[in-house]
């Protein structure tokens, strides 16, 4: 029997993707997703997107916010969340902070996939601490699994099987993020919960 490949090859091998929301179902849903913000009547909003995944989720929304007339600031925070295996786990370390002013503002953070809780509770609590009057959070992927810290998203996309998905800016080993809809990653890479980049 073969042996099984290192982490980085298995990332690197092709894998099969079955997709689970279409582009034209994210795009419908982003929209609503503007919409539901819109209506929650902020005041000098900042949109805080958390890097990388939410990068191609964050501009779709923060356009459409335009479309339904909102103007907001935005801004971003790379964070990692180190820990052994796949799963997100350990502490949360800023590689890149906020550099807006955040004291007296509505800020709404987003984030591609809420798992264990850990990243998203960690930015609100931060941007909490700065003086930020509230903070919301809105997610894309509200993966259905127990958390290590207790959170609600304000605002979900979509609610989420425990498995390991990839595409619109979320990947596997660096690729896929290109990907215009959201698909399961079939095979023993599947059956982790998304992790934050380990650097």
């Amino acid at each position: 029997m073969a042996a099984a490949l290192p982490p980085v090859a298995a990332a690197l091998a092709p894998v099969a993707i079955k997709p689970l929301f279409s582009a034209e179902t994210i795009a419908r849903r982003t929209d609503a997703l503007a919409r539901a913000i819109a209506e929650a009547g902020l005041n000098d909003p900042l949109i805080v997107a958390v890097l990388k995944g939410s990068f191609i989720f964050a501009a779709d929304l923060v356009r459409a916010l335009h479309e339904v007339g909102l103007q907001p600031e935005i801004d971003f925070i790379f964070l990692a969340s180190y820990g052994a295996g796949t799963a997100s786990q350990g502490e949360v370390q800023v590689l890149r902070d906020v550099g807006s002013e955040v004291a007296g503002r509505d800020v709404v953070l987003v984030d591609d996939i809420l798992d264990s809780g850990r990243t998203l509770a960690f930015a609100k609590a931060r941007l909490l601490e700065r003086g930020a009057r509230k903070v919301l959070t809105c997610v894309l992927i509200d993966k259905q699994v127990s958390r290590a810290v207790p959170i609600v998203p304000d605002f979900a996309g979509f609610a989420c099987p425990p498995v390991f998905v990839v595409g619109y800016g979320m990947d596997l080993g660096h690729r896929y993020r290109e990907l215009p809809f959201i698909g399961e990653v079939s095979g023993n890479q599947g059956t982790e919960p998304n992790p934050k980049p380990k650097l």
